[in-house]
């Protein structure tokens, strides 16, 4: 059942593989992510190189994003306006992070950066999300009623020119924050082969406060734009695409994503956010272990690796 990836050079599981891409979809549906920071530690502790890894599960991410965005259409919980300022953004920072990532390369640093980037970004993240996430839940299990409290906006925000009225967001802000976040998820797309959700998420809620019942629906949408810009860029430039790992990849992913768009309301806001947060931090330390320990001494018997 193993079959040989000619980028890769390795041969793998393909059912593995297909099962690892609707688990990740599965998680790219429920939390409004890409699910590359998920994806590509997975595939480099297997033993995929880490540009092959980072480039070719770019696709799994727009194929599982893509999934995820007709479901939430459908439910009308998308701000198509503000995703698209943010897609724009995003195509910039794919062009400037492929040739940063390019660079990385040809000085024999990209495999450390990558790790870096997952270290630094992941953990910084995940333990503010858990942290967040954790009291409230803890405040809701003791009683607690806190007095209400208005979430402002920063008011940089309004300081801003090129102001822009997105309604289904309910804001009418500078068009420079979103364009900005944009920006440095395609950078981010480029280098880690993430779709930047667990940024992007994150920062709607607490930076642009969004309307928190549009902002999983318009995350998504924004990466599918990133990261088929960055798939494109990455085959071109870097020539690290392996169609075949991405074929298999996909295959899994549109069906997950689907069942996880589907999951997402039956748990607590709270919770979810928890869990994500959760999970980053611990893809981040596991991603800087792979800076102090071999990855095929602690997945030595991982299935399907020869």
């Amino acid at each position: 059942m193993d079959i040989y990836l000619p980028i890769a050079e390795v041969s793998v599981n393909w059912p593995f593989l297909v099962l690892l891409g609707a688990m990740v979809g599965f998680v790219s549906g429920l939390f409004g992510i890409g699910g590359g920071f998920l994806m590509a530690p997975i595939l480099i502790f297997l033993g995929i190189p880490p540009a092959v890894a980072v480039a070719s599960q770019a696709s799994h991410v727009v194929a599982s994003s893509t999934s995820g965005v007709i479901n939430y259409a459908g439910k009308k919980a998308i701000d198509f306006k503000i995703g698209s300022v943010m897609a724009v953004g995003g195509v910039l920072g794919a062009l400037l992070g492929v040739e940063l990532f390019r660079y990385l390369r040809l000085l024999g640093q990209a495999d450390l950066a990558v790790a870096l980037s997952y270290l630094l970004f992941l953990g910084a993240i995940g333990l503010m999300m858990l942290y967040e996430s954790l009291g409230a839940i803890l405040r809701r299990v003791r009683g607690e009623v806190l007095p209400h409290k208005e979430r402002r906006r920063p008011l940089w925000l309004y300081g801003l020119p090129l102001k822009m009225r997105f309604p289904r967001s309910g804001l009418y802000i500078s068009a420079i924050p979103p364009l900005g976040l944009g920006l440095l998820v395609g950078i981010l797309s480029a280098i880690m082969g993430v779709g930047g959700g667990f940024i992007l998420v994150p920062a709607m809620l607490y930076v642009l406060r969004m309307r928190a019942s549009v902002v999983v629906g318009t995350s998504l949408f924004q990466i599918i734009v990133t990261t088929a810009m960055t798939t494109v860029l990455q085959a071109g430039r870097n020539q690290t695409v392996d169609v075949v790992l991405s074929t298999i990849l996909l295959l899994g992913g549109v069906v997950g994503a689907q069942y996880g768009a589907r999951w997402s309301g039956k748990f607590r806001a709270e919770e979810l956010r928890a869990v994500l947060g959760l999970i980053v931090l611990l893809v981040g330390i596991q991603m800087g272990l792979e800076l102090f320990v071999r990855p095929s001494d602690l997945f030595a018997f991982a299935p399907g690796v020869n």
